[in-house]
């Protein structure tokens, strides 16, 4: 399956507020993701990770600022054109009930403009072809999302927009999936956003992890710098519950 080079994410001074609200959802941000790169944005509820998220494919559009992607702004395609070229996983899978499994993979390819090689991309999603004829109710949560990932591989993009894709799985499962996607992401030469609430996820399959708070990225940094500490309170913040996790393991492990 042929892929498009990536290119560069770009937030240039991006603001949006919602109606009713004191304060901006996201607030004059200015971000870059490079081509190739799997970034996690992190933090709390109602910091702005999925509205700055989601200003990539134009759900949401910005009050003020720019988004490009390779130079270009993304306010200069239609929206349903634009978001033909990325992939989105989002938690609720939203398969089409009535369809197959295939149906719904080859579905996303016709509204790119092209056929899709439906065994081909359950194969890279790690589930067997003969899964093609099931309906959606006949699928675990994982696999569900197994497909919506298919699904949203289906535009040979580039790009990946993943909004709390695992959030609703059993740890193992979870665990599972977002270990085999970070190799597909590896394989394909993806371009992936994450935005995850755990923290875990976060550091054992982003490059580069960005904390939000209040609208704004308060801290950029790598897992292990991270972990290392001194990235700002809020950074701080979030790290405490792994960083206890990790104690505590280590304690247990010790008293055998």
């Amino acid at each position: 399956m042929s892929r498009p080079a990536g290119a560069d994410i770009v937030w240039d001074g991006v603001t949006r507020r919602f109606p009713g609200q004191i304060r901006a959802a996201v607030d004059g941000v200015t971000l870059c993701v490079a081509a190739g790169s799997f970034v996690a944005l992190v933090g709390g509820s109602g910091s702005g990770k999925s509205t700055l998220l989601k200003m990539v494919n134009r759900l949401v559009d910005p009050d003020a600022g720019v988004v490009r992607i390779g130079g270009t702004s993304v306010a200069a395609a239609a929206p349903h054109l634009l978001r033909r070229r990325i992939g989105y996983v989002f938690q609720n899978v939203g398969l089409f009930p009535h369809m197959d499994v295939a149906g719904n993979i080859a579905l996303a390819g016709m509204l790119r403009g092209h056929e899709v090689d439906v065994a081909d991309l359950l194969a890279r999603v790690g589930l067997p072809a003969d899964y093609a004829a099931r309906r959606p109710r006949q699928l675990s949560g994982g696999e569900q999302q197994r497909v919506g990932v298919a699904r949203a591989l289906a535009g040979e993009t580039a790009i990946m927009l993943m909004d709390e894709p695992f959030g609703a799985l059993d740890p193992v499962t979870r665990d599972a999936i977002g270990t085999a996607y970070r190799a597909l992401h590896d394989r394909l030469g993806l371009t992936t956003i994450l935005v995850t609430h755990d923290m875990a996820e976060a550091l054992l399959i982003a490059d580069r992890i960005l904390v939000m708070a209040a609208g704004r990225i308060v801290a950029d940094a790598t897992p292990a710098a991270l972990l290392a500490g001194g990235q700002g309170a809020a950074a701080d913040a979030l790290m405490a519950v792994p960083k206890r996790q990790i104690e505590r393991l280590a304690r247990l492990s010790a008293h055998g």
